[in-house]
């Protein structure tokens, strides 16, 4: 009699509500959240989606290791992502403080950006995979009111490109073309596709509460 096969486990290499919200939209929850720490400085002449996607691997294989996943048996895959905001070859850096967020938008105000969203994937052999959705992003021309309200909003905090487009930054968008869901945090597009090309049963999984490692 064949034995029975572990259960498919699946680890987010995250900590981000925004990308767990994501995810359980389209059904799945991940068994373990597992943010990686790893440097996210760009390299020399890094072009915003080679940057993104480079995050995205160093995530995942960042927290392979870990106890706690291994924890999870012999059948575990990792999730990890990376956004980036990119305007031709520069990459809008995270907001951090006030003056980061009011510089992004003054330098995104009126204009077209590139979203970069990747997302990697190690199945339980070490196989790694990725994809990465590129979204075309236009604001409108942003009034210094704007801008001032939109800082105060706090909503900005640790943002790509200083921007959350979930939120009240929507206001701004005057076209999108691509990956809502990318700009947001997780492309779902590219993200099932390379759970369902690795074998992981993306229809088949139970909503439960994700374990968290803080």
């Amino acid at each position: 009699m064949a034995e029975d096969k572990p259960k498919s486990r699946l680890v987010l290499a995250s900590a981000s509500p925004r990308r767990l919200a994501l995810l359980e939209r389209v059904g799945i929850a991940p068994d373990l959240m597992c943010p990686a720490d790893i440097d996210e400085t760009p390299e020399r002449f890094e072009t915003p989606r080679r940057l993104a996607i480079r995050l995205a691997q160093e995530k995942a294989k960042a927290v392979v290791d870990l106890p706690l996943v291994k924890d999870l048996g012999p059948n575990v895959f990792i999730l990890a992502a990376d956004t980036v905001v990119g305007l031709g070859r520069r990459s809008v850096p995270k907001a951090e403080t006030e003056q980061d967020v009011k510089a992004a938008l003054t330098l995104l105000s009126g204009r077209s950006h590139w979203v970069y969203s990747a997302v990697c994937l190690i199945d339980p052999k070490g196989r790694q995979t990725y994809r990465c959705s590129e979204t075309k992003v236009r604001f409108k021309r942003l009034s210094r009111e704007d801008i001032h309200a939109y800082t105060a909003s706090g909503e900005w905090r640790g943002k790509a490109g200083g921007y959350a487009i979930q939120g009240r930054a929507e206001a701004f968008v005057r076209l999108l073309s691509g990956s809502h869901s990318g700009v947001v945090g997780l492309p779902l597009y590219e993200t099932v596709h390379l759970l369902e090309g690795a074998g992981f049963p993306v229809f088949h999984t139970l909503m439960h509460k994700p374990s968290t490692l803080l």
